[in-house]
């Protein structure tokens, strides 16, 4: 019998390696017998931890693109001057690493059957960048409002980025950052 920590840790992986197969192959191509064979398990057992492929479309999803944030933010800049080695790396960093799970979670949230938990797991999000803008304010000297916004341009930028490498729309985004950094400097130094 699993303890309690080691069924959520079971759980987790579950999720995960669900999540990963529903990026592979898509919403419309996975059943629970592919689920279930990528995880290693009965689907019996998927039924046991999550009841239904809803469910695990839902916590998978939410589980693995709270982790994709916060694998995101652990690569934040540690000082103002580190910036702007953030914006320039980030952008194909993310779409390398994370491409496949941007587009299934779209998938999943644009879909009028999951829209309702899409407006949840954002709500989610919202609370996290002003955690995270929290987190950085004392580290770039910025107010954590105006890193907020930034984290959510930013954040957007590397999202559209990774969904249909639009570099155009990157660069703009990007400009419109720096240019933004260089007007609170000027205007907090002047």
């Amino acid at each position: 019998m699993l303890t309690e920590t080691e069924s959520q840790k079971r759980r987790f992986e579950l999720l995960e390696k669900c999540f990963d197969t529903f990026c592979e192959f898509g919403l419309e191509n996975t059943g629970m017998k592919k689920l279930s064979e990528a995880c290693g398990v009965t689907n019996a057992a998927l039924v046991y931890y999550f009841q239904n492929k809803d469910n695990i479309i839902i916590q998978s999803t939410a589980h693995c693109m709270a982790k994709v944030e916060d694998d995101f933010m652990a690569k934040a800049p540690t000082s103002f001057e580190d910036i702007e080695r953030f914006l320039r790396e980030m952008p194909y960093l993310t779409a390398k690493l994370h491409g496949a799970k941007y587009r299934f979670m779209y998938q999943v949230y644009a879909s009028p059957k999951y829209r309702e938990c899409g407006k949840e797991f954002f709500k989610g999000v919202n609370l996290r960048y002003a955690e995270y803008a929290k987190l950085l304010s004392t580290k770039l000297f910025m107010p954590a409002d105006f890193i907020q916004g930034m984290i959510f341009i930013f954040v957007r930028a590397c999202v559209h980025y990774a969904l249909f490498e639009d570099q155009e729309y990157l660069n703009l985004q990007l400009n419109a950052i720096r240019i933004s950094l260089k007007l609170f400097v000027k205007e907090k130094f002047t």
